[in-house]
């Protein structure tokens, strides 16, 4: 069982590596997801997106009414969402807070997903995986590996041209509504020095990942 105020970084993947995202709408749902259900409400996200409020303030300022009486069950540090998978760095604040935050985000995801494209069935591998981060530095060096997947994938050159991760919270480049990644409790980031310290990495992350397929085939 995972321990309440610990640090994971947690992992989860397609069946078979299909992919789940094809398209904006797509990752943007998901993103809506990992900052809806980070607090404690039994609403499905279809039900809350439902009222007037959304439609006349939008998403984000209509969360932002919501949230105001809402207790929350992880803190989300950061997050990178892929083609095919997920990465998310989560504190959990309330007993098998993860757990039930993770099952929230995955199956409501799975429902839109195979709604919209006439699919039924199961759209994850398993259940999710979990690694404890024990050190500040370990934590620190976690959120550059998540923030420069894409880049690693050859899917941008740099990482803040990736829409879908937290990188450009941590740049302090995004609308205050919108930015819902609570790290500053648990990291000192200073926007100039993380990005530089994100960006010398992407020649050697990119390397290791060619030496890790080698060793794999």
């Amino acid at each position: 069982m995972l321990s309440n105020d610990q640090i994971y970084h947690i992992y989860t993947k397609s069946i078979a590596g299909y992919e789940i995202f094809n398209d904006d709408d797509e990752f943007q749902k998901m993103i809506q997801m990992i900052d809806y259900y980070q607090y404690e409400t039994q609403l499905k996200l279809s039900y809350f997106m439902k009222p007037k409020i959304i439609e006349k303030e939008g998403f984000y300022n209509a969360l932002e009414i919501f949230s105001k009486d809402k207790e929350s069950i992880v803190q989300i540090i950061a997050y990178s969402l892929m083609p095919t998978h997920i990465h998310l760095i989560i504190k959990q604040l309330k007993p098998n807070g993860i757990s039930q935050y993770m099952k929230k985000i995955l199956d409501s995801y799975s429902r839109f997903f195979n709604l919209k494209h006439g699919r039924k069935g199961p759209l994850w591998e398993s259940r999710f995986k979990n690694k404890l981060i024990s050190t500040d530095e370990l934590l620190l060096h976690i959120t550059r590996y998540l923030h420069l997947n894409a880049v690693t994938a050859y899917l941008v050159d740099r990482p803040e041209n990736w829409l879908y991760s937290s990188y450009k919270e941590y740049l302090g480049e995004t609308n205050d509504k919108s930015a819902f990644c609570h790290f500053n409790d648990v990291l000192d980031i200073n926007p100039v020095a993380y990005q530089k310290f994100v960006s010398d990495q992407i020649g050697y992350q990119r390397d290791l990942q060619k030496i890790k397929k080698l060793i794999i085939e």
